[in-house]
């Protein structure tokens, strides 16, 4: 279907816009810590903004509204584990990454465990976030495929390619400075779609809670103690884990740490960006909820290859098009592309970020003069912006891009977050009994997340818990490993502080 003139006009406005304004940043002279940190002189609230805008990608954005419309809000209860993860943060992450004062997340694993350690978890994380980045812009191109006709390659060029450019050139402060924007954007449009779907309902919002009670779709999932499917528990144990990752060893917000004024202004950005996620979650699955109550009401506005149970996140995308007025679409597709480019950008201006400190100063210029840190900034900036591209591109075809994605973070991303607990809560742990402990780690992982591509369907050796779980038993396992090895091995040498 052909989108209105209108709504075109609208989203491109917002695209050159957004663009436009990143790129403005380009224009102000800047030193290496203007681009990786802001100078730490941006606002609480525009890196709270940012935080909060890298949380919802446009995966959160499409699929959170679908799960509720298919189910119920079992789905929230991740947002109910953030409030734990991110006291733990302001309590210890924030002030450690503070002292360290090192726009590499992953210097204090140098200090606790040596150089391997640094190296092994910043290339986990340029890895992570290329098939994140790859993964966001293949499955924000689907829906506006499947709505518009228009060619998934070019949606993940063109996406690819505008985040890139303001990403590059205007640095930390372009990226937070726009998240602050899209945040608002799509917190705007997402309101907005609400308001319409209540005002339409004959009804009003009673006959939308009515309708939802009598079909279950508010429930948060069964409390049974059962980690093999969708309960509670594993949500909340799930989620838990997963938030300490991103605030205990994710380079996108240990770098906005240190981009404020003051470790007080850090921890008030922190509070904000995790807290407001709560409310805006919670938002996204009253969408999903009204939209069932609408066509519940409305059957014949649902076509009917729309109403098969795969097609749940396809509900919210035509409801954009087809439900809402002209004008109110541009900026719902608009918002959507926000929440995509929010996280992509800040995945490219972290990985640069990461290649710098973490590679290039390392291994190839130990002593850069600041023009030749500011190239290498510009080069990976380019670099991870291109192959993150490339690797979209390589998502189309496959049978279940997110599916690929979270075996693919699994394995990537879920060792990190055991390696940093157990430096930081196991001060004795030397440098041996860590890698052997990331080793045994690694290898549960791979198991847990390839599992079922290696062995028959109904083979006992396949992970039978949730796939949910492997971060969490992944995590688990290097930490208790770890901490054993250094309760039963003995060695009189002295551990680095």
């Amino acid at each position: 279907m052909d989108l209105p003139v209108l709504d075109l006009v609208i989203f491109l406005l917002y695209m050159l816009a957004i663009v436009g304004f990143g790129v403005s940043f380009s224009f102000r002279k800047r030193s290496v810590a203007d681009y990786t940190r802001g100078g730490g002189k941006i606002p609480s609230w525009a890196i709270g903004m940012s935080i909060f805008a890298t949380f919802v990608s446009s995966i959160s954005f499409l699929a959170l509204p679908g799960n509720a419309y298919l189910s119920n809000w079992n789905g929230f209860v991740f947002s109910l584990s953030i409030p734990l993860a991110a006291l733990v943060a302001v309590r210890f992450f924030v002030p450690l990454y503070r002292r360290l004062n090192s726009e590499s997340a992953y210097f204090y694993l140098e200090e606790r465990f040596g150089p391997w350690a640094r190296t092994y978890a910043s290339a986990c994380y340029l890895f992570t976030q290329l098939a994140r980045m790859g993964a966001i812009m293949y499955l924000l191109a689907l829906p506006m495929n499947a709505l518009f006709g228009w060619s998934i390659s070019l949606i993940i060029i063109v996406t690819g390619i505008s985040v890139m450019i303001y990403a590059m050139l205007g640095g930390i402060e372009a990226v937070i400075w726009t998240d602050a924007i899209q945040g608002i954007v799509l917190i705007g449009g997402a309101l907005a779609c609400l308001g319409v779907l209540v005002f339409s309902m004959p009804g009003g919002l009673g006959q939308i809670v009515e309708i939802a009670y009598q079909d279950d779709k508010l429930g948060l999932g069964s409390f049974d103690l059962d980690f093999t499917t969708s309960t509670f528990w594993m949500i909340l144990v799930y989620g838990l884990f997963i938030n300490l990752q991103n605030f205990g060893v994710d380079q996108s917000y240990v770098q906005r740490y240190l981009s404020a004024k003051t470790e007080r202004e850090a921890i008030k950005s922190t509070w904000l960006g995790s807290m407001l996620y709560i409310p805006v979650s919670l938002l996204f699955f009253m969408i999903g909820t009204a939209l069932y109550a609408y066509y519940q009401v409305h059957p014949e506005l649902l076509p009917s290859e729309l109403q098969a149970i795969n097609s749940a996140d396809k509900i919210f995308p035509y409801f954009i098009v087809t439900g809402l007025p002209s004008g109110i679409t541009g900026l719902l597709i608009a918002a959507i592309f926000a929440a995509g480019m929010s996280t992509v950008s800040t995945s490219v201006n972290s990985s640069a970020t990461v290649l710098l400190s973490d590679h290039y100063k390392k291994y190839i210029n130990k002593s850069p003069s600041a023009k030749q840190e500011m190239n290498v900034l510009l080069v990976s900036s380019l670099f991870m912006g291109l192959m993150s591209i490339a690797v979209g591109l390589a998502f189309n075809g496959v049978a279940s891009a997110l599916d690929a994605w979270w075996a693919l973070a699994s394995i990537f991303s879920g060792g990190i977050l055991g390696l940093f607990l157990l430096g930081f809560i196991v001060k004795s742990t030397r440098s041996k009994q860590a890698s052997i402990s990331v080793f045994a780690g690694v290898i549960l992982i791979a198991w847990m997340s390839l599992g079922s591509y290696i062995f028959a369907a109904d083979s006992p050796l396949i992970n039978p818990l949730h796939t949910n779980m492997t971060i969490v038993l992944g995590t688990l396992a290097i930490f208790i490993t770890g901490f054993l090895l250094t309760v039963l091995v003995k060695d009189p040498s002295k551990t680095k502080p």
